[in-house]
């Protein structure tokens, strides 16, 4: 059964945004739910991608754990065993999709890194030869792979609105230039060790996008990581300079509400039961590809 929405009475909600329920749980934590909500375009669809905030939870969680070295991380708890007693209830509502986490003040910036020149990064790159702020060379084609990776920052959009892509200098100034020299850092030393670890799997990891917060003063990596909501996946052995890649990840769901009559505001077109099988699929086999 999907979760779409959790209900937690006991709990003062603070947030429900496009896939996660947050509440507070005490002074210095709060229970996250990942639900499984779909978003496209920055609008919630209507209809649930099954299991998925599952797979979104335990990804986030292999992540972390993996990039411990570089950087704390705001979870408590994530078994719901140890959760508090008044919670077994809800059992049902956080298995395996919820996580206990530190308070965090989370910064106004999305850290976006590139490998590949796709998506949002194309289009800037066609209308002007940037992407955000870099001066690229000419002649890249859809799906190139930079000789670098690229740190790519946006804005932090109201629900229901959109991100921007922006300069790391515009991006200096929301943050503090030293921050967003540390976030740029690391968050391009967790795309690299992730990138490395994927490609031995079979996977090119084109994009991803990192959140992070400061727990009393120190930066904390936040929200999701390296998911199939929040980067892209293309397998090793079908890459192709010059078109869309075949992906493990939302770019599906994207290309088919792509295709329909609609302008990018609510409501969204209602998914088709196939096309949800097949996205849910997806995500469930890069989970699988990368962690078993």
């Amino acid at each position: 059964m999907a979760v779409i929405k959790t209900d937690i009475p006991e709990l003062k909600l603070l947030s429900r945004g496009k896939v996660r329920d947050m509440y507070e749980l005490t002074e210095n934590s709060i229970l996250i739910v990942t639900t499984d909500r779909m978003s496209a375009f920055d609008v919630i669809l209507d209809d649930p991608i099954p299991n998925k905030g599952v797979i979104l939870n335990q990804l986030t969680l292999f992540w972390m754990n993996r990039f411990e070295s570089l950087i704390p991380n705001h979870i408590i708890e994530s078994d719901v065993d140890n959760y508090p007693e008044f919670l077994q209830k809800y059992r049902d509502q956080l298995q395996g999709r919820s996580v206990i986490a530190k308070k965090a003040k989370p910064l106004a910036i999305e850290c976006i890194v590139r490998g590949y020149l796709a998506g949002s990064g194309y289009k800037d790159y066609q209308k002007t030869g940037m992407v955000c702020g870099h001066k690229l060379p000419a002649g890249l084609k859809n799906s190139s792979r930079f000789d670098e990776p690229l740190f790519t920052p946006s804005t932090k959009a109201e629900l229901g609105t959109h991100d921007e892509n922006i300069s790391f200098e515009q991006a200096s100034k929301l943050i503090g230039a030293k921050l967003c020299e540390q976030v740029k850092n690391i968050s391009l030393a967790m795309y690299s060790l992730g990138r490395d670890y994927a490609a031995k799997r079979g996977i090119l990891i084109a994009d991803t996008k990192f959140e992070f917060g400061l727990v009393d003063g120190e930066l904390t990596l936040i929200d999701e990581v390296l998911t199939p909501d929040s980067s892209r996946f293309w397998p090793a052995d079908s890459y192709e300079e010059g078109k869309n890649q075949a992906s493990f990840d939302k770019q599906y769901l994207r290309d088919w509400l792509e295709t329909q009559d609609w302008d990018k505001t609510p409501p969204a077109p209602r998914l088709p039961e196939e096309v949800a099988k097949t996205t849910a699929q997806k995500y469930q086999t890069i989970a699988d590809i990368l962690t078993k």
